[in-house]
């Protein structure tokens, strides 16, 4: 087995459906197999995967384990030699899996890699990141951004060159695709992140091992971005994004960087509903 596809789907049936058949529809060189990890969904999602893709592994929770805990699930039961984490709102081109595969095959010093992604509007999605500090992460929480634009410059990796393959700190979780042996050396994805920095927490632990991560624009694909996120609450997100910031900050760096952003959380609550309140006035006064 080549490559193992894993799918964690949460309501989002029709761009899942969309997914399946690109793969299925890809230029197939080489053996795969393909998981979808449905976390809870109530749009019928499990039936149309049964009905539609038989040649599926369907895995049907019954509530929601988050992106890790779903993800592990299938990565256990994975037979390729390669493994691909896929949002069920990505879109594959013909050419994106062998070309990947490939590109893996020929470069062995990468551990982890992930491709040029592209939104709906054909414009590069910029998902190379550096890894968090505690001066970018309060500029977050304390929302710093709004004031000055360039803070998180350095942070985003603005001045990144997405036409050619590079060595960098992670990549996006939305297409990952790594070396299963390598699972041997750093573990399953932390299962104590529910939703965001567990792929950077894991390109962390390879990196840590002596691996490394890649960036290649060698395959491409669609990312159609937060379909499923952008159905879940404000306040439900806030708090998911929050938890997972302390976590990583608690197990990778210094303990009073943890203690400092734990304590202006709350800060940055406040100045949010300020900036929401003055806002909603100036959109009233217009």
């Amino acid at each position: 087995m080549d490559i193992s596809i894993i799918i964690v789907s949460w309501n989002v049936k029709d761009k899942l459906r969309e997914n399946l058949k690109a793969i299925f529809n890809s230029k197939i060189n080489f053996k795969f197999e393909v998981f979808v990890v449905d976390n809870s969904s109530q749009d019928g999602s499990t039936e149309m995967v049964k009905n539609e893709f038989p040649k599926v592994k369907l895995i049907a929770n019954s509530k929601n384990l988050g992106f890790a805990g779903a993800n592990n699930q299938a990565i256990k039961m994975a037979q390729g030699e390669f493994v691909l984490l896929l949002n069920p709102d990505m879109k594959v081109f013909p050419d994106t899996l062998p070309s990947m595969l490939s590109w893996m095959k020929k470069n062995q010093q990468a551990g982890v890699a992930g491709c040029c992604l592209f939104d709906r509007f054909n414009d590069i999605v910029k998902h190379v990141r550096r890894f968090p500090t505690i001066l970018n992460q309060a500029a977050i929480v304390l929302k710093l951004p709004h004031l000055f634009p360039g803070i998180l410059n350095y942070y985003l990796f603005t001045d990144f060159d997405y036409s050619r393959a590079a060595k960098v700190d992670s990549v996006r979780g939305s297409f990952f695709m790594f070396r299963r042996k390598i699972i041997e050396k750093v573990g399953l994805l932390d299962e104590r992140y529910f939703l965001w920095f567990e792929e950077v927490d894991f390109c962390r632990r390879v990196k840590k091992a002596g691996l490394e991560v890649w960036y290649t624009p060698t395959a491409k694909c669609i990312d159609y971005v937060g379909q499923s996120f952008k159905q879940i609450p404000l306040g439900k997100t806030q708090k998911y994004f929050r938890n997972s910031m302390l976590l990583y900050f608690k197990k990778w760096r210094p303990y009073w960087q943890y203690l400092v952003l734990k304590i202006i959380w709350p800060l940055g609550i406040i100045i949010a509903k300020i900036g929401g309140r003055i806002n909603i006035k100036s959109q009233a006064e217009t």
